[in-house]
Order: structure tokens, then C-alpha cells, then sequence
């Protein structure tokens, strides 16, 4: 006897902010102060199940995804950016505030449905064909024709037949999986380190296959010095620095 199947269904977002904001109320972290590394584990945890499940991807998560990873990378550094006082810049301020304004959108428009709502259940829909009718009667003939003339009605026709043509042609975006994470990346670079002793930036390069795995690469050997498994030590000229494993006091 087989077994029925079964449907997975994910939460629907209006959008990525919308996602976010999800994550901060359910967590009940402060807006102001938003444990970015969670966030974006909890971002990227919700994609991989949209593409698990062959959901098309809008391109403003993809967007948002590459921002919280930017994020994440400058917050990895081990010399944080300064601005032109020499005050330490909190890269995660500017979508802090994008996340303020937009929760104070929706709670307005949240505020305006629930009024919406009362004002119907208050006035009662009218007689369509008696409201025409006497419209009719106090309007002469021609009135509203008056009105339009040949460049307004060139404009209107041109929407239209915009909308027309396009009508069928729905935006497609073809998202690439890769079958990189940061914990396995972590892993393939301290086995370099064990094997080599020592691993420069050239040897990086050399063992990512692509442009994506690199930057997996770089952001695991971020997070590594954060976390104090790996030593940096910087030579003269561009690019020139390598990386140890950091000794363990006895």
C-alpha cells in the first residue's frame, strides 16, 4: 500500500522586509539592535526551502540575502570601518532604518484596513443604475467628451496597447543553487591549513572552483578569526597575507 503524499506549504511574505520583520517579532528582538548573524542564518535557512520546493525566487529576497551576507562579512573584519570623525560605523544602520520605515508603513496600512473595514459595514453599497441615472439627468450631453482631448486620448491608447502586448509575457528569474555553505567551507579550509601549515591568498584562489565558492571561502576564514581558530599574518604588497592555525595556549 503506498503512502499518500504530502504538501509542504511556507509562510507568504509580501516581501523581504516583511520576512525580516517575521523573524524580529517571532524572536522578539529589538529593531534597533538586530543580532545580524541570526537574522541572516534564519534569511537563508527560509530560501534554500523555497528553492527545495521549486518556488520562484523574487529578485528583491535575492537582493536583501546579498546585503544581510554584506553585512555579516564587514561586521567579520577584524578593523571596523570609521567614518571621517573616527566614530566606528555601524554597517547594519542603514537597514535598520529601511526596517523602521517600512514597519511604519505597515502598521498604517494596518490601521487604515481596520478603518476601511468599519466604514463598510457602516455605508451601504448604492443603486448603481439609479446613481447613472441621475447623474444622466444633471449632466448634458457631450460634457465629459469635452474634456479629452487628442493628446490624452493618444496617451490612454498607448497604455493600453502596452498592457496588450505584454499581457503574456511573465518575468521569469532563474536562480542558481550552489552547493556551498559557510560550516563546509570551514572545514575545507582548516584542512588546507593542517596540510600546508601555512595558507596564503594565492592558494585560496587556486582551491575555489568559482567566484561563489571564494567568497564562501573568505567568509569562512572570516568567521574563523572571529571565533579564534586561525592566526593573520600580513606581508608588504597587495593581497600578500596568510593564515595559520591559531596555537592554543597550554
Amino acid at each position: 500500500m503506498q503512502s499518500e503524499g504530502y504538501e509542504i506549504r511556507l509562510p507568504q511574505f509580501e516581501g523581504p522586509f516583511d520576512l525580516l520583520l517575521f523573524f524580529i517579532e517571532r524572536d522578539e528582538l529589538n529593531i534597533h539592535d538586530i543580532p545580524i548573524a541570526q537574522i541572516t542564518n534564519d534569511f537563508l535557512d527560509y530560501i534554500q526551502q523555497m528553492q527545495a520546493l521549486n518556488m520562484e525566487l523574487a529578485s528583491e529576497f535575492i537582493f536583501v540575502a546579498a546585503t544581510l551576507m554584506r553585512i555579516k562579512a564587514k561586521m567579520l573584519l577584524p578593523r571596523p570601518e570609521l567614518d571621517e570623525e573616527g566614530n566606528e560605523i555601524d554597517p547594519k544602520q542603514d537597514l535598520v532604518q529601511k526596517l523602521v520605515l517600512y514597519k511604519q508603513f505597515k502598521d498604517v496600512s494596518e490601521e487604515l484596513r481596520i478603518l476601511e473595514e468599519q466604514r463598510l459595514m457602516q455605508a451601504r453599497r448604492g443603486n448603481i443604475a439609479d446613481d447613472l441615472q441621475r447623474a444622466g439627468e444633471h449632466g448634458g450631453q457631450g460634457e465629459e467628451l469635452a474634456t479629452v482631448d487628442l493628446y490624452r486620448l493618444m496617451v490612454v491608447y498607448e497604455r493600453l496597447m502596452h498592457h496588450y502586448a505584454n499581457r503574456n509575457n511573465e518575468v521569469r528569474h532563474t536562480v542558481v543553487k550552489y552547493p556551498y555553505t559557510i560550516e563546509q567551507q570551514k572545514k575545507a579550509i582548516a584542512s588546507l591549513v593542517a596540510i600546508n601549515k601555512k595558507l596564503d591568498f594565492g592558494t585560496i584562489v587556486k582551491n575555489s572552483e568559482n567566484k561563489v565558492q571564494f567568497v564562501y571561502n573568505f567568509l569562512a576564514i572570516l568567521e574563523m578569526l572571529q571565533q579564534q581558530l586561525l592566526e593573520l599574518q600580513s606581508g608588504l604588497g597587495f593581497n600578500n597575507f596568510w593564515v595559520t592555525e591559531r596555537q592554543q595556549p597550554a
